[in-house]
């Protein structure tokens, strides 16, 4: 006789309610497993709370304020003296920001709930591969035993010990969300994703940017002709863009009223506010990983396979904590990968190379799969096709002046193997490419493909009839 193991009685502990954590909690409820999460906060993590949902909330409104400023191509004039010009209230904006951050998090903990998802507000700590030991707000410290545990604890902003945050003028980007107005002169240090997009949101609202950036360009570890895009749209908006220049401290002025920034060749900066935007740490601290032998990096990221399992098996990982990709799809998609190897259910890796990424610039960068460097390197056998948008129709009624379609098909076969797309909703037109990487379709796919015309999207058809293959 051949004993089988019920996988809908397994009790699971997830510690950390951000994507990784609530996403994997639904899966598992869904399975009638025991389910339990613990978050110190509110549900959601820092991707609802202080990240995603308020970031990109606030960049919806520095969208709208630039296409307005910009609306002049289009034939419409901000009359001067007739009517009012357009302000930004930032104090109603970060209020928006807050509300609705607050709105998901309650959703998602209502999905939690009725979903029979146990939720305790509090902290949780590894004692043993099957025991947590919670404490809860109320003070109360006691173990939980669980058959598996879901570590998905998120990361904090990283901090510059020469420039501590005050949450007043140096600040880091959980804290800008409390601002009452619109910093006059604000310097952002850090050329990032993260960086990138605040830049590029304030300036949208108003605020006269410097950026600080350590390398020599802005975002340095994306498609080349992009970052050439955001940096010409840059310097035509007035953002003030500082290459190859370190920030070494950050401090107050006298009289409190703004910042002063040392970088590390002496040279001084001055304006209202700075965001401090130099990447992230793992929530890792205190968690008991190195009790029980859950391997990290020398970052203290979490260690996972390609199912989210940890160094031990009885405990996986999912979400910024592993460093495998900081983005909420990702962290959801690790989560739900872990439970259906919990549970049984039939799971397929984590593909990294099949990701679709995208930054809120104005104008947008989408990147999915292979880059233009995997290519250059030698990585991927290919050919690239890139089509300036200023061509399409579409592109030209609207007046954007900025912004392309990159498609990236294996030489012979056709098979698209990665894209990049920049420009307003960039985010919404990388889907197709997307499709046709995940699904191994061939440009000729895409290209026979109708489109609506005028469209954004008949650029990615055309792309694609560039890179024709003729069937051998």
């Amino acid at each position: 006789m051949t004993s089988t193991v019920n996988y809908a009685s397994q009790r699971i502990v997830i510690i950390g309610g951000g994507p990784g954590g609530y996403e994997a909690a639904m899966v598992a409820a869904a399975s009638n497993a025991d389910v339990t999460l613990i978050e110190r906060n509110a549900i959601g993590g820092s991707a609802v709370l202080t990240d995603v949902v308020p970031s990109k909330t606030l960049i919806a409104t520095a969208d709208m304020m630039t296409r307005f400023s910009e609306a002049g191509s289009l034939g419409i004039e901000n009359t001067k003296g007739k009517a009012p010009q357009l302000r930004v209230d930032m104090d109603r904006v970060n209020r928006r920001v807050r509300d609705l951050a607050q709105q998901q998090s309650a959703d998602i903990k209502r999905a939690l709930a009725s979903a029979g998802v146990k939720i305790i507000h509090g902290t949780g700590k590894l004692l043993d591969r099957h025991t947590v030991q919670v404490t809860d707000e109320a003070g109360l410290v006691y173990p939980l035993h669980a058959d598996f545990v879901l570590l998905s604890v998120g990361t904090h902003p990283r901090e510059m010990a020469t420039g501590m945050p005050d949450g007043e003028r140096i600040l880091t980007w959980t804290q800008l969300y409390n601002l009452s107005e619109v910093p006059e002169e604000l310097i952002v240090i850090g050329s990032g994703v993260t960086g990138a997009e605040f830049a590029s949101a304030y300036n949208g609202l108003g605020s006269k940017v410097t950026l600080v950036s350590s390398r020599d360009r802005v975002l340095p570890g994306e498609d080349e002709d992009a970052a050439r895009v955001l940096e010409d749209v840059f310097e035509r908006r007035g953002v003030r863009v500082m290459p190859r220049s370190r920030a070494a401290a950050v401090e107050r002025t006298e009289d409190g009223s703004g910042v002063i920034v040392t970088l590390s060749d002496g040279r001084k900066v001055s304006g209202t506010h700075c965001l401090v935007a130099i990447g992230s740490i793992p929530n890792t601290e205190d968690l008991g990983l190195e009790d029980i032998g859950v391997e990290q990096t020398p970052s203290g990221h979490i260690k996972v396979d390609g199912v989210s399992r940890t160094s031990v098996n009885s405990i996986y990982a999912a979400g910024d904590c592993t460093g495998v990709y900081p983005l909420a799809s990702v962290a959801a998609m690790q989560g739900r990968i872990a439970m259906a190897h919990i549970l049984g259910d039939a799971v397929r890796p984590l593909r990294t190379d099949k990701v679709a990424a995208n930054i809120f610039t104005s104008p947008e960068i989408a990147t999915v799969g292979v880059s233009e460097k995997d290519l250059a390197e030698g990585a991927y056998r290919g050919d690239a096709v890139t089509l300036q948008l200023s061509t399409n129709p579409r592109a030209k009624m609207m007046a954007m002046r900025d912004g392309f379609v990159k498609i990236f098909a294996r030489r012979h076969s056709g098979t698209v193997i990665g894209g990049v797309v920049v420009g307003q909703r960039a985010s919404e037109l990388i889907y197709p490419i997307a499709l046709a990487v995940e699904k191994k379709l061939a440009v000729d796919d895409l290209a026979d493909t109708f489109t609506v015309y005028p469209s954004l999207s008949g650029s990615i058809a055309e792309a694609a009839r560039k890179l024709h293959t003729r069937g051998l």
